[in-house]
């Protein structure tokens, strides 16, 4: 019986002894740091305090060089995103560059297609008469083309030559007698033509010649034959009028 208060005090300093821990623990005028304090707490100096500063940077010993810092392009070396951005802005200039030819190459066809629309209409313009003239292209057009029809119904018997150059020569024949302002205008687009080739203004010029050629001794033929007609037609009638004053 002596020994049960004993047991008992031994039961209990255990309690308490974590009763008091606790509220050490919470009643504590510090608070516990579970990490090491800063440098700064122990190297707080006072605010009256008039000694500089101890630098904590080693002094450069006298008579060694000042070690230079490496430059960054030494030590950058492109990534492979870097390397990928700079191809992709490769390809974005190739791309921009191929759009600009396509645009201009669009550009100049546009501009040669509006071009020659003018220059066609300003040539279908110019060959037409003025208004002075009195000239109609319309009826002048189909009487020629009637009478190069007619020509080729006269020769359709006929060989091959007569069938390919008597309609033609009808043709211009006719568009010379009755449009010859337009054909004069037909003429000189021609010849404006013809001036960029030599051979064919050569071979113009000279078709040309033997053309009037003809004509002008046509001309002095019909002339000559009108004369002697005349001539005969002059003695003829000489000579009846001496019969006739002899029949009297």
């Amino acid at each position: 019986m002596a020994f049960r208060p004993l047991l008992r005090q031994r039961a209990v300093a255990p309690a308490v002894a974590a009763i008091a821990g606790t509220s050490m623990l919470f009643m504590a005028p510090r608070q516990l740091h579970a990490e090491e304090r800063p440098l700064d707490e122990f190297n707080r100096k006072p605010i009256y305090d008039n000694e500089p500063p101890t630098s904590s940077a080693p002094s450069p010993t006298p008579g060694a060089a000042p070690s230079t810092p490496s430059s960054p392009s030494e030590s950058y070396r492109p990534t492979p995103t870097d390397r990928l951005a700079v191809q992709i802005g490769y390809a974005r200039l190739w791309a921009y560059k191929q759009a600009t030819k396509a645009e201009d190459g669009v550009n100049n066809a546009l501009t040669e297609t509006l071009k020659l629309e003018h220059s066609f209409t300003s040539t279908i313009r110019g060959l037409a008469p003025s208004r002075e003239s009195g000239e109609k292209v319309l009826p002048g057009g189909l009487y020629v083309l009637v009478a190069t029809m007619a020509g080729s119904i006269i020769t359709r018997n006929r060989n091959i030559l007569l069938r390919a150059s008597v309609p033609v020569a009808i043709g211009i024949g006719t568009a010379y007698a009755v449009i010859p302002v337009t054909m004069e205008n037909v003429g000189n687009l021609v010849w404006k033509y013809e001036e960029k080739y030599p051979v064919l203004a050569d071979t113009h010029l000279r078709a040309k010649a033997r053309v009037q050629s003809f004509w002008e001794t046509g001309k002095a033929h019909t002339a000559m034959s009108a004369g002697m007609l005349q001539d005969k037609v002059g003695e003829t009638r000489e000579k009846l009028e001496d019969w006739v004053k002899k029949g009297n």
